[in-house]
């Protein structure tokens, strides 16, 4: 017999009955009924039911057992009394008659219990992350993660792509967001910078040659935490292709994540629902305007509309001002809410005014009259061809979110979840997937009084250099497009400009120099200057992958040892100071910056 186990603990079944066996575990429960003691005995499969006698021979050692302590139990499998059997457990139908119990390490008293699900603060659970793991829901979703990237693995084999591996330390960009910087210790005064995407490495895999290139890449990127973005480090499904237009990039990627998500829709029985291929494709400019947002969830039934023109020379004088200066009003139903009160309303706008807007504006609406401040200035009349512009029923109030149009469209983008969240309207039980296509290439920047790029400067311009040179750079679209399931970005992608003469001229217009991008961008011009294919890809988040399918709120209860929203690492200690020796290796000198104490 094996020293440690001949089952795991979710493997016995009533066949098993009569049947000397062995297994180790994680103490995960004990009760103790007076003349019997029985554990919950749990390991990575699952849990089985140990029983001992008062008198039985393991019953001391059992006794003694701490919870989550690790304990190996032989025993003889039993046939538990049909009034006993547990339907919930694989194992519900049995259980083991302990005859020896070996202590293999004894636990401590626990900062927090790892039978059950109460939530507990953050930072008890990421310093103790190795007892989080162990709890039932963290678990499943760490192994669903596993298949989820196994799936994806397969799926892109089967596309005809190959995997290949880029470099952790690389070179600095000063695109994106902060690098992580690395110290060299043969090079000093140098750094490395881990890369915030492989983006520039498998691009080059192009011009090398290669065709199809996919890596589940490790990304690192100094910003802050937010529910759908871990501090630090996150993982992508990078993938490029060579001799592809954006049609030939979405042909390839959709079904792998409609089969990945296919595959575990039904996840712990939610039975959900994907939306259909090809994934349906929505310009950037519609998007901002029929949803207030790049990355709009299709599962909200609600749909913004421009209400503008009904508002010129309109008894609602603030609005007729706004839109006369150039301002735009934006409005979106409130379905069925005549027999919501008006604090309804009047928290919407609260909620408005918290979010940094200076309010948002709003209509009730009872079998066809309406009622407010602006249906009174407005008039009935006014109102009704409104509500027949927004296709809105005889019970629908109405929200008004008005100013510049970039601000319009957010506040109403916002709005437009709170209220399919407050009305439940939100459809839970669907994964609806589309692309937005048709970015901006450029945008004017207030702050600097520039055009900049809006998007990825490393995407080639819809009429490539003859729109650059000919059109008004802000009406220059991109092939740059990004991948939303539910609200979620699940990335972001283009085809991209491999030519040299474009790259010029696109960073030109963003206020750089030919020496700008000779310097700053050397590896991947220089290559450019020596044959590249056209060529397009994307990267789709595996944590906001995993996230979705296990249903989470927060990404990290999909990552093993996720950091703090401060970018801690609690349970390590990191980050922490160097050593004096390890910083005369790196010939680094560290400054206290901290403000001087004030003289006692």
């Amino acid at each position: 017999m094996h020293i440690y186990r001949t089952h795991n603990c979710a493997e016995l079944r009533p066949d098993h009955v009569g049947q000397e066996v062995r297994v180790s575990g994680w103490v995960h429960k004990k009760r103790d009924h007076g003349d019997l003691v029985f554990v919950d005995l749990r390991d990575h499969y699952g849990i089985t039911q140990i029983v001992t006698e008062v008198d039985g021979p393991a019953f001391k050692v059992i006794e003694s057992l701490r919870t989550e302590s690790v304990v190996t139990i032989t025993g003889t499998v039993t046939a538990r009394a049909p009034d006993v059997v547990n339907p919930n457990l694989p194992t519900g139908g049995i259980e083991i008659r302990a005859t020896s119990a070996t202590i293999q390490s004894q636990a401590q008293e626990l900062p927090m219990p790892v039978a059950g699900e109460a939530d507990y603060p953050e930072d008890i659970r990421l310093r103790y992350r190795f007892l989080d793991l162990r709890r039932e829901r963290l678990h499943a979703n760490i192994m669903l993660r596993s298949r989820v990237i196994t799936s994806l693995r397969n799926r892109m084999n089967a596309q005809g792509f190959t995997e290949f591996q880029t470099p952790i330390l690389t070179a600095s960009s000063p695109e994106g967001a902060r690098d992580y910087l690395v110290p060299s210790r043969v090079h000093p005064g140098k750094f490395y910078a881990l890369p915030q995407a492989p983006q520039m490495f498998k691009q080059l895999l192009m011009v090398a040659g290669f065709d199809r290139y996919f890596q589940i890449a490790p990304c690192f990127r100094d910003e802050d935490a937010r529910a759908d973005r871990s501090p630090g480090e996150f993982y992508q499904l990078d993938f490029e292709m060579s001799f592809v237009t954006q049609d030939d990039v979405f042909a390839a990627i959709e079904p792998v994540l409609h089969g990945v998500f296919e595959e575990f829709a039904d996840w712990q029985g939610k039975g959900r629902s994907v939306s259909a291929l090809p994934f349906r494709r929505i310009p950037y400019q519609q998007s901002m305007l029929k949803y207030g947002s790049d990355k709009p969830d299709l599962r909200n039934p609600i749909l913004i509309t421009d209400v503008s023109d009904h508002f010129k020379g309109s008894g609602f004088g603030r609005f007729a001002a706004m839109v006369e200066g150039g301002d735009v009003v934006r409005a979106l139903p409130a379905p069925n809410t005549a027999e919501k009160s008006r604090k309804f309303f009047d928290d919407m706008n609260s909620w408005a005014q918290s979010e940094g807007f200076p309010g948002l504006g709003y209509a009730t609406q009872k079998d066809g009259v309406f009622g407010g401040p602006i249906a009174n200035n407005h008039g009935q009349e006014g109102m009704k061809a409104i509500a027949e512009a927004l296709g809105l029923g005889p019970n629908d109030g109405i929200f008004f979110s008005a100013g510049k149009a970039s601000q319009a469209a957010k506040l109403a983008g916002l709005a437009r979840t709170r209220v399919g969240e407050q009305l439940g309207l939100i459809d839970q039980s669907r994964f609806e997937f589309c692309w937005i296509v048709d970015f901006p290439m450029f945008e004017y920047d207030e702050d600097a009084k520039k055009i900049d790029f809006s998007h990825n400067p490393f995407s080639m311009p819809q009429g490539e250099l003859e729109a650059l040179e000919t059109k008004d750079p802000l009406d220059i679209l991109a092939y740059q497009y990004d991948i939303v399931c539910n609200g979620v970005e699940l990335s972001s992608g283009a085809i991209r400009n491999h030519k040299p003469e474009i790259m010029y001229k696109a960073f030109e217009i963003a206020g750089y120099t030919r020496e700008d991008v000779d310097r700053d961008f050397a590896g991947m011009i220089n290559a450019f200057k020596f044959g590249a294919p056209p060529h397009g890809g994307s990267a789709p988040g595996v944590d906001r992958i995993v996230m979705l399918l296990a249903d989470e709120p927060n990404i990290r209860e999909v990552i093993t040892f996720p950091m703090t929203q401060k970018a801690e690492d609690l349970m390590m200690g990191a980050p922490n100071y160097a050593s004096p020796k390890q910083l005369r290796e790196l010939n680094i000198r560290t400054v206290d910056l901290s403000p001087p104490k004030p003289a006692a």
